[in-house]
């Protein structure tokens, strides 16, 4: 038996987070440096699988498939994709930047608790003295943060239905404690009313979740009964159903395809956020630790656009084509919509998240737009979206640390006294604009190109959301960065210090370097997009431009048998 190299790299976190929680209150600095040394060890685990991946190969790869509720045909089955390997990847890249940005983000809650003293290094204070309490908030973060890893890793590699809706929705438990328990301190109106805020976010974010996990569990049901019935025995393969269905041996009539589909898409609407599900994610990332904002929106939100892919057009593909019209209106109305609300922001953190769902538009506009452009653009686009919020909303913790305030009013001459800080936070903010040269610029170009090709209307429509991305990051910027320093707590604003340099520059790196050359990541995704558009029963439009086949993109329109000829 081969390897299970999938189960190891998620059970690797999982371990960590039982570990972390296991260490003694008054060490903390020793749960983080674990939880540290685990993250970086699951990364090593994720560059295997990236690097193992054969793009050439067979479509799902290092597979596994154990028998587990076998009465109920539910399997462990994992096995990743090109799509599926590299957000693994990005996973696991992003989860030691969210632990070293969030290295003293429990201190405070740990110090009122009266667990470790003074807050020393090490956790002095009451350690020779015994500590009194069983709460240890530095060990319950980190351990937190190691679960959602290991939950969003399965997740990207489960083939079977069953087994990505256990994750699906057990990764709520952990951020829900992220969110409520270890939520921003810098409030305005106050700690008691900042307490309630954080309350407020983290059970909104748990009932929207779990109410389109509901419905999201009818039509897992529903897609067993339906397979019992035409195979013979039910299952949840999804490797299973959606050769069943190429052979003919598995089909839906319109009306169940389409309830099935709705049941799956509303879940995925719900977690991606898109308009008008979204209203849960300004208020979980406003009231979340920059670090938690950064593991919401870069790391679990994309499972819901992810599992669009895979399972929303995998599983119904004639059911995806008869809602894409809605579903395009519903990306444009995000892209538009998101990108207002962040220019009219004065929190920080609230303009990253109205942001973000302005981006998540981008991403579920390339996926229905059924072309391989929009499709390849739209993956490419949770990987950069992911690095480049990451870069940007870790630097907008650093500044909101130092200052107690997320207001951007608050603000002001940053760049005069702490010029490295600014610096990062332009480039950041370059990114999520999509400058030419940074890495997020390609992924809207192709999806942009791609979604134009098919539906002009609305390629011309989704293009005004980069001139509002423009006037919101430069606004953020000028009220921040530039202008005279008036205000006395910005004089004594430290530059970023090692640590924190340290988190920041290899996300900036990485934007350069995937900006100027993306070519291995969409080596790895072509396939992934080709088999997708077979599964839709989709081609190009004709006449097919490719763009760049020899150069930086590298993309070529897929070629496949029977439906679309456009």
């Amino acid at each position: 038996m081969s390897f299970p190299l999938l189960t190891v790299t998620a059970l690797v976190p999982a371990v960590g987070a039982v570990a972390t929680a296991a260490v003694p209150a008054a060490k903390r600095t020793a749960a983080k440096w674990l939880a540290l040394l685990f993250s970086l060890a699951t990364l090593v685990l994720a560059a295997v699988v990236l690097a193992g991946f054969d793009p050439g190969g067979d479509r799902y790869q290092m597979t596994e498939s154990r028998a587990w509720i076998a009465d109920f045909g539910v399997r462990y089955e994992l096995g990743v994709d090109g799509i599926g390997a590299v957000m693994i990847a990005l996973t696991a890249l992003l989860i030691p930047f969210v632990i070293g940005a969030g290295w003293n983000d429990a201190d405070a809650d740990e110090d009122a608790d009266g667990a470790a003293g003074s807050g020393a290094p090490g956790g002095g204070g009451p350690a020779a003295g015994g500590v009194k309490s069983r709460w240890r908030p530095t060990q319950g973060f980190f351990a937190l943060i190691l679960a959602v890893e290991a939950m969003v890793v399965i997740s990207f590699a489960a083939t079977d239905v069953f087994l990505f809706y256990i994750f699906f929705e057990a990764m709520l438990i952990p951020m829900y404690f992220l969110i409520g328990g270890f939520g921003d301190k810098a409030h305005a109106a106050g700690e008691e009313e900042g307490a309630k805020q954080r309350s407020y976010a983290a059970v909104k974010f748990l009932l929207y979740n779990l109410a389109g996990g509901l419905i999201m569990l009818a039509a897992v049901i529903g897609l067993y009964v339906a397979s019992a019935d035409q195979l013979g025995e039910g299952t949840f393969s999804l490797q299973q159903l959606t050769q069943a269905r190429a052979s003919g041996d598995f089909s839906l009539a319109d009306n169940t395809e389409r309830l099935l589909f709705l049941g799956f898409f509303l879940a995925f609407a719900v977690k991606a956020p898109l308009w008008p599900l979204h209203t849960w994610l300004p208020n979980a990332m406003g009231e979340a630790t920059a670090p938690v904002a950064v593991l919401i929106t870069a790391v679990v939100d994309k499972v819901g656009t992810f599992a669009m892919l895979r399972f929303c057009l995998g599983l119904f593909p004639g059911a995806s084509q008869w809602a894409t019209p809605v579903v395009i209106v519903l990306a444009l109305i995000s892209i538009i919509y998101g990108a207002l609300l962040a220019v009219g922001q004065r929190d920080i953190k609230r303009l990253v998240a109205y942001a973000s769902i302005s981006h998540f538009g981008f991403i579920v506009l390339g996926i229905f737009a059924m072309t391989s452009q929009g499709q390849g653009g739209a993956t490419l686009y949770m990987v950069f979206h992911g690095i480049s919020t990451a870069a940007l909303m870790l630097v907008a913790g650093f500044l909101i640390s130092r200052r107690g305030s997320r207001l951007i009013a608050d603000y002001g001459g940053v760049q005069k006294v702490a010029p490295v800080l600014a610096g990062t936070f332009l480039v950041g903010g370059l990114a999520t604009l999509s400058l030419p040269g940074l890495a997020p610029f390609i992924s809207e170009f192709l999806v942009l190109a791609g979604t134009f090709s098919r539906y002009p209307v609305a390629g011309i429509v989704a293009t005004a959301g980069i001139i509002l991305a423009a006037l919101y990051v430069l606004l953020l910027y000028q009220r921040t960065m530039t202008g005279p320093v008036e205000k006395p707590e910005i004089r004594r604003m430290p530059d970023l210090k090692v640590r924190e340099l340290a988190v920041v520059t290899p996300l900036i790196a990485l934007l350069v370097v995937l900006g100027l050359f993306p070519k291995p990541l969409t080596q790895i995704v072509n396939p992934a997009v080709e088999h997708t558009m077979s599964d839709v029963q989709k081609k190009d439009p004709k006449p097919q431009h490719p763009v760049a086949d020899h150069g930086w993109f590298d993309y070529k329109p897929a070629k496949h048998s029977g439906g679309d000829h456009e």
